[in-house]
């Protein structure tokens, strides 16, 4: 059975999608933290088990009869999700899978200035001691992320924030059809995966003309100093917790983390990757109709 963890979120719902146009249902688990909102994946043939990494006891469960168990990075911050991280590999290992997938980061590093690339190197590190064979499929920034940013952008035409870098810009579907490959295709992606990224990077800049050939507006990128940043967010509702995380994407960036492009996942995808403007396209539609 092919296991998938974290099946409700995102790039979990994404995999899923992807997996059953290639294998049948019922060769397919999920391990989500709330069941009911798998309910829809259950009427379609998936086994549906309740897991959380936090709670690890569970996890043997969720992760019965496993072949092969992909392991979405959990959604914590903070020297959690390493544990969490680590207490999800040793379930799937305990449950006798013959290959343990994890979703990690492009420029997965110890010395990374944006924490989850730390936890990300960690959880690669521990994957790699457990003598079963692995994937750490190291994903490309997530382009959905630019969502956060250009609200406000649209309203005024300016598009403020720190100063940046360069950024390898990756959607969301791209990669979840790549990591469905990895799950049923022998030999597709092994060990610690190139960078899995689209073509180019962008930095606010080039997103902010993006955002102006779409909208048929100028649309400005305005450089902020960190703290004037920090507090204009916070100012605007935003946990200070939460902005200073935030800022520590635009720090890792101008240092160049992200600044790197491969051409593995057009490869393994069989298809040329989705554009930036694609993606932001889909967020002004969904802005705009929310309104």
């Amino acid at each position: 059975m092919l296991i998938v963890t974290g099946a409700t979120g995102r790039l979990g719902t994404l995999i899923v999608d992807r997996l059953l146009e290639r294998t049948p249902a019922d060769r397919i688990g999920v391990s989500v933290r709330d069941v009911r909102k798998a309910a829809g994946l259950a009427e379609r043939g998936v086994r549906v088990r309740a897991g959380d990494f936090t709670e690890p006891g569970g996890l043997k469960h969720a992760f019965e009869g496993a072949e092969r168990v992909l392991i979405v990075s959990a959604a914590i911050r903070g020297d959690g999700a390493s544990a969490a991280n680590s207490a999800a590999v040793d379930a799937a290992r305990e449950a006798g899978a013959r290959r343990i997938l994890y979703t990690s980061h492009q420029a997965a590093s110890p010395a990374s200035l944006f924490p989850p690339q730390r936890v990300h190197a960690a959880t690669e590190e521990y994957l790699e001691q457990q003598h079963v064979p692995c994937t750490a499929l190291r994903n490309g920034f997530y382009a959905a992320t630019l969502s956060h940013y250009i609200d406000a952008a649209l309203e005024t035409g300016t598009l403020a924030v720190p100063q940046d870098g360069p950024v390898s810009w990756t959607a969301h579907e791209d990669l979840a059809e790549a990591a469905a490959v990895a799950l049923t295709e022998d030999g597709a992606l092994e060990g610690i995966t190139p960078p899995l990224t689209a073509p180019h990077t962008l930095d606010f800049a080039d997103v902010a003309g993006i955002l102006g050939r779409i909208t048929g507006r100028t649309v400005t990128r305005v450089v902020m100093d960190d703290h004037e940043w920090i507090s204009a967010a916070v100012a605007g509702g935003m946990p200070r917790s939460a902005a200073e995380f935030a800022l520590t994407m635009f720090t890792a960036s101008r240092k160049g983390e992200f600044d790197v492009v491969d051409p593995t996942l057009e490869t393994v995808i069989g298809h040329p990757a989705k554009t930036v403007h694609e993606v932001l396209e889909a967020v002004v539609r969904s802005l705009r109709s929310s309104r």
